[in-house]
C-alpha cells in the first residue's frame, strides 16, 4: 500500500465500549471520520475493527538468560504485532530496543527501564541488583531511561527463610517512588505474595505486577488508592510446574505457590469487584511466549470479568491508562479487524483478519 492509498475500514467500529460507527478513513496513516475528498486510490477493509491492543506487561528484547540480539527482539515484536498487540508496556529489560521506535512496521514500546531488584532476589541477568541504600538512585536512573514507568521487584524468594519475603524496607521503597513521581515516572512492581503488598500501596505505588497476594484485607486498600493491578494469568498458570520444580529444596514456597495459583480467579474477580483498574498483560518474554494476548482476555473473563470490561482492559481503557490514544480523529491508524463481534466472544482475538500499524496493512 503506497502512502497515497487511502485505506477504507468498513463493518462495525468500536471506537469505544458505547461508540460503535460504520466506517472509518485511514489518511496519512492517522484516523479520519470524513470521507477524503477526492481519494481515487482507496483500499477497502471490512470486519470488526478494535484499537490496537495494549500488552501492559510484556519483555521485547528479554530471554531466558538476560537481554537477546536485534534480531530475536525483532522476532518477538513481530509476534506480538500479528497477534494484535500495537501497544506494548515493556515492564522491565536488560536490552535497548529505541531502534523499534523508528520502524513503522512495530507496535509502539512504553518502555520502564530495566527490573530494580534486591541482591540475588531475582533471575540472574535480567535485573539490577542492588541493596536498599541504592534504591532511590537506581530509580532515578530507570525513570530518566524509561518512558514514564519504573519496575521493581517487590518479593522474592528468600532462600534462608524458604518462602516469598519483601524486597525492600518501607522507607526506602517510599523514598524511591517519591523520587520517581517527582521526575514524572510511575511506578510498579513484581509481587506475588502477601506480604511485601501493604508497604508498597501505602508507600504511593501505581500498579502491581501479577498480585496473586492480594487477600480480602488488602482489597479495600487498593481500591481507595486506585492502585491498578495486571494479573498476567497466563503466567500465573505456571505456578504448579514451578511448584514442583523447587518442591524438594523449598517446600513452604512451593505449597505457598500452589494456593495463591488456586484462588488467582477469585483474587481477580474480587479485585474487579471492588473497583480496582485491572489491565491486560502477558508477562511475555523470558520464559513465556510473545502473542499470547487473545489468551490472556480469554482469562480474564474465566476469572469472572464481563467480556466487554475485559476487552477495555486491552483497548479503550488500557490506552487511556497509559495516556496514548485509540480510533479517535487524528490518531495513529493503529487497529486490528476480525471475522465477528469480539464483545459477543472474546476468543476472535485469536484470529486478526487484518492488522493496521500507522496506516499500513500489515497482516
Amino acid at each position: 500500500m503506497s502512502d497515497r492509498t487511502v485505506l477504507h475500514v468498513k463493518g462495525r467500529v468500536l471506537v469505544g465500549p458505547d461508540d460503535v460507527r460504520d466506517e472509518l478513513w485511514v489518511v496519512g496513516g492517522r484516523v479520519s471520520y470524513d470521507r477524503p475528498a477526492g481519494a481515487r486510490d482507496i483500499r477497502t477493509v471490512e470486519g470488526w475493527t478494535l484499537p490496537g491492543l495494549v500488552d501492559a506487561h510484556c519483555h521485547v528484547g528479554l530471554g531466558p538468560h538476560g537481554p537477546v540480539d536485534q534480531d530475536t527482539a525483532e522476532k518477538q515484536a513481530l509476534t506480538d504485532r500479528d497477534a494484535g498487540t500495537l501497544l506494548i508496556r515493556d515492564a522491565g529489560s536488560p536490552s535497548d530496543t529505541r531502534w523499534v521506535d523508528d520502524r513503522e512496521d512495530l507496535p509502539k514500546i512504553i518502555r520502564a527501564g530495566r527490573h530494580i531488584a534486591r541482591t540475588r532476589r531475582y533471575m540472574r541477568g535480567y535485573a539490577w541488583e542492588i541493596e536498599p541504600d541504592e534504591l532511590t538512585a537506581y530509580v532515578a536512573q530507570e525513570a530518566r531511561r524509561g518512558d514514564g514507568w519504573v519496575k521493581l521487584v517487590g518479593d522474592w524468594i528468600d532462600r534462608d527463610l524458604g518462602d516469598l519475603a519483601p524486597s525492600w524496607p518501607r522507607e526506602a521503597v517510599a523514598t524511591a517512588i517519591a523520587e520517581a513521581h517527582r521526575l514524572g515516572a510511575r511506578v510498579t512492581a513484581h509481587c506475588f505474595a502477601e506480604n511485601s503488598l501493604r508497604d508498597l500501596v501505602e508507600a504511593g505505588i501505581d500498579c502491581i505486577e501479577h498480585a496473586t497476594g492480594l487477600t480480602d484485607e488488602l482489597i479495600p486498600l487498593f481500591a481507595s488508592r486506585g492502585v491498578a493491578i495486571v494479573p498476567t494469568l497466563v503466567n500465573i498458570a505456571t505456578f504448579p510446574q514451578l511448584a514442583a520444580g523447587g518442591e524438594a529444596r523449598f517446600p513452604q514456597w512451593s505449597a505457598h505457590m500452589r494456593r495463591l495459583h488456586e484462588r488467582r480467579y477469585d483474587t481477580v474477580r474480587g479485585a474487579y469487584d471492588a473497583g480496582i483498574p485491572v489491565y491486560v498483560g502477558t508477562d511475555a518474554g523470558g520464559h513465556l511466549a510473545h502473542g499470547l494476548v487473545a489468551g490472556e482476555v480469554a482469562e480474564l473473563v474465566t476469572a469472572g470479568i464481563p467480556p466487554v470490561e475485559a476487552l477495555s482492559a486491552t483497548t479503550w481503557g488500557a490506552r487511556k491508562w497509559l495516556g496514548r490514544p485509540g480510533l479517535e480523529e487524528g490518531a495513529p491508524a493503529d487497529l486490528v479487524v476480525y471475522e465477528s463481534d469480539p464483545r459477543a466472544d472474546v476468543r476472535v482475538l485469536e484470529a486478526p483478519r487484518r492488522v493496521v500499524v500507522n496506516g499500513h496493512v500489515v497482516g
